[in-house]
């Protein structure tokens, strides 16, 4: 394989030997004479290597990315969750100083529903955070699995935790749980397979 690379670069002209093959080399013009050919080797070994190193790191760096909004997302969520519950308790607080009768037990009651609808949602926002700190961000696989960003005929996806429409650029992913319906059924499929979910039909173009 290399040999044919070789042999290419000698008779499209990128690289001219003198007759007998041995020596000096010539390079095209702005180019620094290639001192022989082991030197030629050299350079197409770096060239490949570089090349074939820029993709995976291109698909890390993306599934990095995503990775971290939907990490950013979740932390969101838990502020969000942490602060009402501390303000419900605040308020709590004061009304038991200044109330009394049943205002009071009322309006106690409803800070409590508030307080419990907060820690249920602190609860399920922490139940993603150690969803999303299960998923690795590197390697590719050729089906489609928890970690996988997934591009069909109607949009890309992000095999991570429900987090909504995540922008990266002019790019955007959806970034959905394995459990859910569509989740679902992506699962174990591949490029070129297809599904359908409520009468919409997608086609898997590429696995990442």
């Amino acid at each position: 394989m290399v040999s044919d690379e070789f042999e290419t670069l000698k008779k499209t002209g990128n690289v001219q030997f003198p007759p007998n093959g041995r020596g000096q080399g010539r390079v095209t013009p702005n180019v620094e004479p290639i001192a022989n050919c082991r030197a030629c080797y050299v350079l197409f070994f770096v060239s490949y290597a570089v090349k074939s190193s820029y993709l995976p790191n291109d698909m890390n760096d993306l599934k990095k990315q995503l990775h971290q909004l939907c990490l950013d997302f979740v932390k969101q969520r838990i502020e969000n969750a942490q602060l009402a519950i501390q303000s419900a308790e605040q308020s709590a607080a004061e009304d038991t100083k200044s109330s009394a009768g049943d205002k009071y037990e009322t309006g106690r009651e409803m800070l409590q529903q508030e307080t419990d609808r907060n820690m249920a949602q602190l609860t399920e926002a922490n139940k993603l955070l150690v969803a999303l700190n299960r998923i690795g961000t590197s390697g590719q696989s050729e089906t489609v699995e928890e970690g996988s960003v997934v591009k069909t005929n109607n949009g890309s996806f992000y095999i991570s935790v429900s987090a909504g429409i995540l922008k990266l650029g002019d790019d955007s992913y959806f970034a959905i749980s394995a459990a859910s319906p569509i989740g679902v059924k992506m699962l174990g499929c591949k490029a070129g397979d297809e599904f359908s979910l409520n009468g919409k039909a997608y086609t898997i173009l590429s696995v990442m």
